[in-house]
This record gives C-alpha cells, structure tokens and sequence, in this order.
C-alpha cells in the first residue's frame, strides 16, 4: 500500500511552490483532502474551475504512480507539457507519439520514475501498458477519470473500451498484496443526474464522496432563435459573424460532412477551418493550434473539438444545429467566456413543428435510426458467440464486435469480469427509451418560454439553486420578459 500521510501545510506549500496559489478555491480543497485520504470521488465542476490541479497535486506529493485516463490526444499534451514545463514527472503514451519517446516513457515507468501517466481508456488496455501495470511492484495511487462523461456518451459507440473500466480497479489489485487499495476518482464538467449514476455503476464506485457545484454562468448569455428554412439558418449564421467578425468563437455542427461544407462556404469570408474526427490526428492539432493562435477566427467544428482547448477570449459560440443532449450543450457553450468577460452563446432551432424546416427532425431521426441499429446488431451477436470469452476474440471474429458487447453491458446482458473478459446475463433493460428521453428534454429546453439557465440547473439536479435564482437576466426568456 502506498503511504500517503501528508500534513496539510505541506499540501499548502506545495501548491504555493508549484502553481503560486496561497490557497484553494472551495472545493479544490475538499476533493485533495478526499484523494490524499483514497477515498473514491466523482466530482462534477463547471469548465475553467480549476479540476486538473485537484488530481495533479495529490499525485505530486505521494510516491507511486497516478494513471490518468483521458479521451482526447490534445487534452493529453496540453496539461503533460504544462507539467513538464514546471519540471513534473509527467508523460502521455497514445498512438501518435514517436517510438523513441514511447520508449523512453515505458522506462520512466519501469523505474518507478513517474508521478502521473496520462493515457487513453484503449491505451491503457493495450499490453505493453496492461502487462506493465499489472506488475506487482510497480506501486499505483489511483485512477483518474478525467472528462468523465466521454464514458456516458461515447462508451456504448466508437469508444467501447471506457466500458471495461469498472474492471481495472479488481484486477489491478488481484496482482498486489492483500490490503491494497486503488481508488477511482470521475472528473467533468457536465454530468446530469443520470449520467453520474452510470458513472457511479460502470467504475463500481465504492460509497464515492461527491462534489458538485451548478453550472450557472452569469456572464454568458444563452439565445436560441428559430428558422423556417436552410437558407434563412445560413442567413442567421453569417449576419451574426458580421455582427462578431472581430471576436473568436466556435460554430458547432453535428456530422463531419456538414463541417466541411460550411467551412468551406464561409472560407472566402473568414479566417475559418473544419474540425472533426475523421481529420488526421496533425491536422487536428494544426487547427487548434491556428484558433489559438488567432490565425483562425473561428472553427467548424463537430463535439469532437473543445476538450483540452483553454481560450479564455472565446466571446460566442454558436450552434448551427442543436446538440442531443442538455450534457452537450453545456459543455459546448461553456467553451465561451472563460475569462469572465461577457460572452454569448447561440442556438439555431428548426420552428417547433418541423414542417416547414425539417432539418433537426431529420438529424434526430438519423442518429435514432443509427442507434437502434447498434442495438440490433448487439442483440443478434447474443445467439453467435459463447456464454463467456475474451473481447479482444471477438473483436476479431466478428465486424462491431467490441462496441456490441459495450452495448449489451450498458443494457445490463453482460458483465465483465476483468477488463478482457466477459460474462453473459439474462438481465436485459431497454437503453433506447432512456437516449429518446434525453433527446426530448433537449427538444423541450430549446422551445421553451422559462428562463434558460433555470431550465439548465433544473436538469443537472440543482431544484434549489434554480428556485433561487428565478429568472437569470442573461438569457433570450429573460429578454423578452423585461
């Protein structure tokens, strides 16, 4: 077992040595406290409250090592650069890192020489990281999932691996002696009540100490406005870029297709570049580099770009087409006006109906068309594959093998064992009516007529704070009743 007795005056001083804070901000304080106690924790903080520093510093100030899973290369480098920079021994191993600095980083970790291991749920269940881990004397302080509801959205889809996380922490301490422990802390920005409990099942939290504070953002001011055709959505986006055409901002889409098309429409105007997934890894990272850089005003971008990304001056974003969820839209319009300064965020709607702009209709029906495919698709491998095996046969044996099986343990047919090896169950619970429940109350949230950020704080379980507030001042309801 790691000994992690550290005085808080120490946990002070090195907070004022490394980062040159005197103290925390409640409740950085409560969650250090909480890991240097290796206690579980799932900790929902809104963008820019400072969640990084809450894991970085225990892991600094104890021996042995604190694995840190994160979705995305670019938030990876971002903050392992920071570390690095302030001399911390920090590294990230992902697929696109050179073979010699994949060396390198496999030996710091074979001597015992790093503090924090950043890598992605695939990396980590990858052998030469997995074999590594599982060696006894290699000493663990912990799990960090960091962006943790990347395991609620993308875990049942393209990323299957966040679902075996729940195993890791059994058969990481099935290798060590008696007595160990490894807890598991889940850090986001956005997570609705029903997102933290799949966060709570799937990593097996054990009586996890939660800390939450609501996402309110007084300086941001929400707006959605509704259009009746395609041509009068583009005739919103580019009046408000003239109205914006000296501030940075983000233009949200929902499919790759769409980023590219009206990237390039608005090219010949602006200083603008597509973004998404199916981009390259360097030419993603150009692009990022580029807004931040101010070389590009604003990108076109899918949910896939956000994460990792700090630009304090980000005045607007806005969606051209709507998010599923309440979860994506706070995240994504959380991007805005990070420094504290006034920023916008907007929403173009298809009107309430549907019959004369069917846009969003459409879109909602494609990805409730792809979803219940998916779903087929897990169930038919059900009568095709053994009681019992290992993920990685399957993955082989069979097209989608991996994200049907992830699919299945989100409806509760399957469990795994450890994180390579799964059972079947006769559980089964429908998953479907629950994603069409979160995809209306987005649907109701854009057309409603109450405030929008009580609607929000409704959603995300702050009742409370939401009757508290009333209405907010800083929304387009708000507007029109004043």
């Amino acid at each position: 077992m790691v000994n992690t007795s550290v005085a808080w005056g120490e946990v002070l001083q090195a907070f004022q040595h490394i980062w040159g804070y005197s103290d925390f901000r409640p409740p950085q304080d409560a969650i250090v406290k909480a890991l240097l106690e290796r206690r579980d924790l799932l900790v929902v903080l809104p963008t820019g409250g400072g969640k990084s520093v809450c894991f970085q510093l225990p892991a600094l100030l104890q021996s042995g090592l604190t694995l840190v899973v994160s979705p995305l290369v670019a938030l990876m480098e971002n903050q392992v650069q920071e570390l690095r920079e302030k001399s911390l021994p920090a590294a990230t191993l992902h697929s696109q890192i050179s073979p010699p600095e994949r060396r390198k980083t496999l030996n710091a970790l074979d001597r015992g020489h790093l503090r924090l291991l950043y890598v992605s749920p695939e990396t980590l269940l990858s052998p030469p990281v997995w074999e590594r881990l599982c060696q006894p004397s290699l000493r663990l302080n912990g799990l960090i999932l960091d962006e943790a509801h990347c395991l609620v959205a993308w875990g049942e889809t393209f990323r299957p691996a966040y679902r075996r996380l729940g195993a890791v922490r059994r058969a990481l301490l099935a290798c060590r002696p008696e007595g160990s422990t490894l807890p598991i802390a889940a850090f986001t920005a956005t997570a609705d009540p029903a997102a933290q409990q799949v966060l709570r099942e799937v990593l097996q939290l054990q009586s996890p100490q939660v800390v939450r504070l609501n996402p309110h953002r007084p300086n941001l001011h929400l707006r959605v406005n509704a259009v009746v055709s395609e041509g009068q959505r583009k005739g919103r986006l580019k009046r408000y870029l003239q109205q914006h055409s000296d501030q940075a901002g983000l233009v949200y889409v929902r499919t790759r297709k769409d980023s590219e098309a009206l990237a390039q429409q608005l090219a010949a105007q602006y200083r603008v570049a597509p973004y998404h997934a199916g981009l390259s890894g360097r030419d993603r990272r150009q692009t990022e580099a580029a807004w931040m850089d101010d070389r590009l005003q604003f990108v076109v971008c899918t949910s896939a770009f956000g994460m990792g990304v700090n630009k304090p001056n980000t005045r607007w974003v806005v969606h051209y087409q709507a998010p599923c969820t309440i979860t994506e839209y706070v995240q994504e319009v959380g991007r805005a006006g990070r420094d504290g300064r006034a920023a916008e965020a907007l929403t173009l709607v298809s009107e309430p109906t549907g019959w004369l702009e069917p846009g969003d209709r459409q879109r909602a029906k494609f990805f409730e068309a792809q979803t219940q495919a998916l779903q087929q698709k897990a169930q038919r491998l059900i009568g095709q594959i053994p009681p019992s095996g290992d993920v990685r046969d399957i993955g082989q044996q069979f097209d989608h093998g991996a994200i049907s099986l992830s699919w299945l343990h989100s409806v509760g047919q399957l469990e795994w064992v450890t994180p390579f090896e799964y059972r079947l169950l006769e559980q089964p619970r429908s998953q479907l009516g629950a994603q069409i429940a979160a995809s209306q109350s987005m649907h109701q949230f854009l057309h409603s007529r109450q405030c929008r950020w009580q609607g929000l704080l409704v959603a995300f379980g702050f009742r409370t704070e939401a009757q508290r507030l009333g209405g907010c001042g800083h929304c387009d309801n708000c507007d029109r009743v004043s």
